[in-house]
């Protein structure tokens, strides 16, 4: 089953960017973990009745009541868990690794941090970044693929605006190209 994952689109309208589009088009689930910012970005995303989602803090009040602050589930026996906001650091996944045992899940799921991240341990932590509003990163979303309770992932960076840091850091790069 491959699933992908997103978080942090805040559109305000239903216009999803084509190439994510035909990613969402391509896949079994999408997993959203929140801050869509308006029920029509929740509604395009649910277009295919294939989302799994939750809120996160930039979401209206009527898709606070609408969607889970927490949710879980199963895919062919791999439990998962989707958060908005699992931590706050990009660089110490303690607190999204005892969040996850807290949840029993074999895969959390979060967002908020605008920058992607897989990592494996006992559990796998998964952060897709933003596909429209990055953080020293550029713009992302992750695929997963489940298979009889194996798990693979891989971050897919998408085209669109990369944030103002790597803007300023290719910039750099450019004007001082390295000698080899």
């Amino acid at each position: 089953m491959k699933l992908i994952v997103l978080s942090d689109t805040h559109l305000k309208t239903g216009g999803i960017p084509p190439q994510l589009q035909a990613l969402l088009e391509d896949c079994d689930l999408v997993v959203h973990a929140g801050d869509f910012s308006t029920v029509e970005a929740y509604k395009a995303f649910n277009i295919g009745g294939k989302l799994k989602a939750v809120f996160g803090n930039d979401d209206s009040s009527e898709l606070k009541r609408l969607l889970p602050e927490r949710l879980k589930f199963e895919v062919e026996g791999v439990k998962i868990g989707v958060v908005h906001e699992g931590g706050l650091s990009i660089t110490d996944m303690t607190a999204q690794g005892y969040l996850a045992k807290e949840m029993e899940v074999d895969i959390l799921i979060f967002g908020h941090l605008h920058r992607p991240l897989i990592e494996k341990k006992d559990v796998t932590l998964v952060c897709p970044g933003s596909p429209t509003k990055p953080r020293m990163s550029n713009p992302s979303v992750v695929e997963l693929i489940i298979e009889k309770g194996n798990i693979q992932g891989r971050i897919i960076t998408l085209e669109g605006d990369t944030c103002g840091y790597i803007k300023f850091q290719n910039s750099l790069n450019n004007r001082n190209p390295k000698k080899t």
